[in-house]
């Protein structure tokens, strides 16, 4: 039974279509708290590029589950104002959120958006659009967007790898890219998301120094109010990662308050890290928690005193990002889940 579980937990935490069902008894909910889960897209209907974009049927079937679902899709702004003050949000509260303005977000997805009446927040990295790339909004798009209601978020210049870059080279990409933007919209916008989801330790302080007032990954799990304000999770969905069951299983899923991580640094300087963590009181059966690792599977994990987590891994991470995916069976059937991103230097 419990290698069945752990099995079937792992097609949960990594994605896979083949979601089995799993029943468990509900554990303890946490106390009342800020929290909301954050989804993540990029393309809509660009089949060719399977890996950042997701199928207009897919799309569609989402958004009529966020509607009928008993969901609250607020914008993020709303969203990160209630992080910031530790306000309550209601149950299954959901953010919607789109990177880097490809045409298909203004030719397909604004449209099923709007006239479902759902908010969402468009980061921008502003060279491409300069550029006149092809595939990528104009100005002109993103300020009739921005007309609308939408929420137009910071996303660098040069759409860059900033984590482990120099820092004059960063801070000068932040700052082009808010010139064009104040130019373009008359404002720079206050929240920020790292390109492909990675960052530093020191990108964050740096990005917090920038006056910015959250900032975002790519990593899965809840956004909350006991989180780092500056490296909140978001679940990415694409063709491979974007079937019902698994939007349904992330959509409700629960935060797990966590405190007292290492490594400090997502930036790895020695690998494989040494991950730990520790389980906020309330909740229990953390004998039930599994947690997954990029490439090894399900991870060896040690239990020290009453809620500290030590993750063991099998082997090295290889060079790039890597994640783990840590969750815990909640109450009527939804899952707890935390999540980290790590960067490993290419050699």
């Amino acid at each position: 039974m419990v290698n069945r579980v752990k099995r079937t937990l792992l097609r949960l935490a990594l994605g896979s279509s083949a979601l089995a069902a799993l029943t468990v008894a509900p554990a303890a909910p946490v106390e009342a708290a800020a929290s909301a889960v954050l989804l993540m897209y990029h393309r809509f209907g660009e089949e060719t590029l399977p890996s950042t974009n997701i199928r207009i049927g897919q799309f569609e079937a989402q958004i009529e589950q966020l509607v009928s679902g008993g969901y609250s899709v607020l914008p993020l702004p709303d969203i990160i104002a209630a992080l910031r003050a530790g306000v309550p949000l209601p149950d299954k509260t959901v953010g919607i959120t789109i990177d880097d303005a490809f045409s298909s977000v203004y030719e397909q997805a604004w449209p099923r958006l709007k006239a479902a009446g759902l908010p969402f927040t468009l980061f921008v990295s502003t060279d491409p659009v300069d550029d006149g790339s092809f595939g990528i909004m104009s100005w002109d798009q993103i300020r009739e967007l921005a007309d609308d209601g939408v929420t137009i978020g910071h996303h660098s210049a040069s759409h860059a790898h900033m984590a482990g870059r120099d820092g004059a080279l960063n801070r000068a990409d932040v700052a082009k890219a808010s010139e064009r933007f104040r130019a373009e919209l008359g404002r720079v916008p206050e929240l920020f998301a790292y390109p492909y989801g990675e960052y530093s330790r020191e990108l964050q302080e740096m990005i917090a120094d920038q006056g910015f007032i959250a900032a975002f990954g790519q990593h899965s799990g809840v956004a909350h109010d006991g989180e780092n304000i500056f490296a909140l999770p978001r679940f990415a969905l694409n063709e491979s990662y974007g079937d019902m069951d698994r939007f349904k299983l992330i959509s409700q899923t629960l935060p797990l308050p966590v405190t007292d991580v290492t490594p400090s640094d997502p930036l790895l300087g020695v690998n494989p890290p040494l991950i730990g963590f520790t389980v906020a009181a309330g909740l229990e059966r953390l004998d039930r928690l599994n947690c997954f690792a990029s490439g090894q599977g399900s991870a060896s994990i040690e239990r020290l005193g009453e809620r500290r987590i030590e993750v063991r891994l099998k082997a090295p991470f290889q060079p790039g990002r890597s994640r783990i995916n840590c969750t815990l069976p909640g109450r009527d059937g939804r899952f707890h889940w935390y999540g980290m991103q790590f960067l490993t230097p290419t050699p």
